[in-house]
C-alpha cells in the first residue's frame, strides 16, 4: 500500500496502549529489513531517513525507492524525516515523498521553537503530513552522566502544555532521561514527569534513544504514557558486529555480508515490534 502519515496509527496506539517503532534506515538492506518485518507482523511502523542523510546525492532516489517497497506491503508504514534541522529541510523533505517530519528545534528558546514548529505544521498540514517537534532536548549517550546529574535539557510538563497548544503539532518527543547513542552509564528514566507531562499533552508522546534500554525501562514508559519509540544505534551496532564474526568465515563473500545484514537488522527490528505491542495491530 501507499505510504501514509503516521498520524492515525499512532491514536490507535495511544488507545490501545502499546508503541509504534521507528527505525532509522541508511540503506537498501535496512530498509528491506524494516518492511518485511511490518508484513510479516502486521505492524505499522514509521521508517526514517535521518536529516544529515538529506545532504547526500542519493537522498531523493533513496526516498523514492522506500515508497516503491512500501507498495509491496499491506500494513501502513509511513516515511518521516528524523530531526530535521529547519523549516526549509522538511519542505525538502516533503517534496521528496515524505508522509510525516520532524522538526527538532529543540536546541532553539522555545519562542523561536514554537515560530518555526508552527510553520512547518501549517505547511506540512496543507498537504497531509504529520509533524512531529521536540521539547526538552535529548542528548548524547557519550554525555549521559553529566546530563543525568544536572537533568540538563529535561522537558517541562507546563511549557509542554503551551507548546502543543500554540504549534499545533501532532506528536511530541520529551526529554524523561534517555539519550542518543550508547549510553556512558546505565539510562534512568523519569517516570513521574513523563506522567506529568501525560496528564497535561493529549497527543501522543515520543521517546527518542531507546538503544540501550532495558525490556522493564520499555514496557513501563508505554504503560506512562509513551506510544512512539526511536531505535537506530542497537540495529546498527549488533548488526556491526555479526558482520566482523562473518567476515572471518570460510568462503565469506560480498553476497554473504549482504545477508548477514539484512537477517541481523530482521531479528532486532522484529524483537522491537514484538517488545513495543506493535504486532498483529493490522490483521
Amino acid at each position: 500500500m501507499p505510504l501514509i502519515s503516521i498520524t492515525q496509527e499512532l491514536a490507535r496506539a495511544q488507545q490501545g496502549r502499546y508503541a509504534l517503532p521507528l527505525f532509522d534506515t541508511f540503506d537498501m538492506h535496512s530498509t528491506d529489513a524494516m518492511f518485511a518485518v511490518a508484513e510479516e507482523k502486521r505492524a505499522p511502523m514509521m521508517v526514517a531517513i535521518y536529516a544529515s542523510s538529506m545532504d547526500h546525492p542519493n537522498a531523493r532516489a533513496f526516498a523514492a525507492y522506500i515508497r516503491a517497497r512500501a507498495e509491496d506491503v499491506s500494513v501502513p508504514v509511513s516515511l518521516m524525516l528524523d530531526h530535521g534541522r529547519s523549516f526549509e529541510e522538511c519542505i525538502k523533505a516533503i517534496r521528496y515523498g515524505f508522509t510525516d517530519v520532524m522538526f527538532d528545534g529543540s536546541s532553539l528558546p522555545m519562542e523561536e521553537n514554537i515560530a518555526v514548529t508552527r510553520m512547518v505544521v501549517r505547511a506540512a498540514h496543507a498537504v497531509g503530513v504529520g509533524v512531529e517537534a521536540e521539547l526538552g532536548h535529548v542528548g548524547r549517550g557519550s554525555e549521559y552522566e553529566d546530563l543525568a546529574t544536572r537533568r540538563a535539557g529535561y522537558t517541562d510538563p507546563a511549557a509542554a502544555e503551551t507548546f502543543v497548544a500554540e504549534t499545533g503539532v501532532d506528536f511530541l518527543a520529551i526529554a524523561i532521561g534517555t539519550a542518543h547513542g550508547l549510553y556512558a552509564r546505565e539510562p534512568q528514566l523519569d517516570l513521574d514527569l513523563l506522567r506529568e507531562i501525560r496528564t497535561r499533552v493529549g497527543i501522543p508522546l515520543v521517546l527518542h534513544g531507546g538503544s540501550g534500554l532495558t525490556e522493564a525501562q520499555f514496557r513501563a514508559a508505554i504503560a506512562a504514557g509513551i506510544f512512539k519509540i526511536n531505535v537506530a544505534t542497537d540495529l546498527y551496532v549488533t548488526t556491526g558486529k555479526r558482520l566482523v564474526e562473518a567476515s572471518q568465515t570460510d568462503g565469506v563473500s560480498y553476497h554473504s555480508l549482504g545477508t548477514t545484514a539484512l537477517d541481523s537488522l530482521q531479528e532486532r527490528v522484529g524483537y522491537y515490534v514484538d517488545l513495543f505491542g506493535a504486532s498483529g495491530r493490522n490483521l
